[in-house]
């Protein structure tokens, strides 16, 4: 980690704190239990600590990027390991932008874990009530979604690029949760991860169109700097989608980590031009 970011860390509270070199931890959900046995398992990985090289160097844990599956492979190792859930227990999935959530059990252990081809079909939003199962999605510039309901026994995550996002994917999350799953909407906790800052990402005139046609306010999320070209923020308009679906504000928190300005840390397709590798989400119930 550079100098001067780990001396930003120092005066800026971000909810995913540093525990290791290959990982971030949501703060104030570390050794948080639920139903008094589970302890809540929740992370967002950095490109560091791996052994990938070149344009994957080093913790690439995208078995879909041209790197070479076995550094994947063992680069998800160390991850499992660390966290102390076999990755025979770990789940993935195929996300292809759109906005399709599973209910992961049991039976779902392993899918994806070790070869792409396994991996839950067309899918960009988990969840699970069962202990000791790893829930886990790629990321490289789009926002990574947490959902927390401790009373409940619920813990998800989410994929939301900009299509995910328009597709409200989030706001579908907590509908499935109260509708299907019974959870109070006061009881549902977000954590918005590091993604592509409105300071480095800039779309156009076809995002910016579906993005006002979105029911919460969207006027403060996008800011034209030329002709058709507009910088973004993505984590805010995910926030506002939140809220209309009614999360309470302070169940929401929003990390301020650009992964296109910390190369230092972060994997960028953007930054990168395409070439890059990916960080993961991880989230999970482990018995106590």
């Amino acid at each position: 980690m550079s100098e001067r970011w780990e001396a930003a860390l120092t005066h800026i509270y971000d909810p995913f704190q540093q525990k290791a070199p290959y990982a971030m931890a949501i703060h104030d959900w570390t050794n948080m239990t639920c139903s008094g046995r589970q302890k809540v398992l929740a992370g967002f990985t950095t490109k560091n600590g791996g052994c990938s090289l070149d344009s994957y160097q080093s913790l690439n844990t995208g078995l879909h990027v041209g790197d070479d599956a076995s550094h994947v492979n063992r680069n998800r190792q160390v991850i499992a390991e660390e966290s102390a859930v076999p990755l025979s227990e770990w789940v993935f999935a195929d996300q292809t932008h759109e906005d399709h959530i599973i209910k992961v059990t049991k039976e779902h252990k392993g899918k994806g874990s070790r070869h792409y081809h396994d991996a839950l079909p067309g899918t960009d939003g988990l969840y699970t009530s069962e202990p000791n199962i790893m829930l886990a999605l790629c990321f490289a510039d789009c926002v990574p979604l947490y959902f927390l309901a401790p009373q409940a026994g619920l813990i998800g995550t989410a994929h939301a690029g900009w299509k995910g996002t328009v597709k409200q994917i989030g706001a579908k999350m907590v509908d499935i949760w109260r509708s299907e799953e019974g959870v109070a909407i006061d009881q549902i906790q977000v954590v918005i991860g590091p993604s592509i800052g409105s300071c480095c990402y800039v779309v156009d005139d076809v995002v910016v169109d579906q993005v006002k046609k979105l029911p919460c306010p969207t006027e403060e999320v996008y800011s034209e700097i030329s002709s058709g070209q507009y910088n973004m923020d993505l984590n805010t308009l995910n926030k506002n989608i939140l809220l209309h679906a009614g999360v309470k504000e302070e169940n929401i928190q929003v990390s301020s980590l650009c992964t296109s300005c910390h190369d230092d840390l972060f994997f960028s397709h953007r930054r990168d031009r395409g070439k890059t590798g990916r960080m993961m989400s991880f989230v999970g119930f482990k018995e106590a």
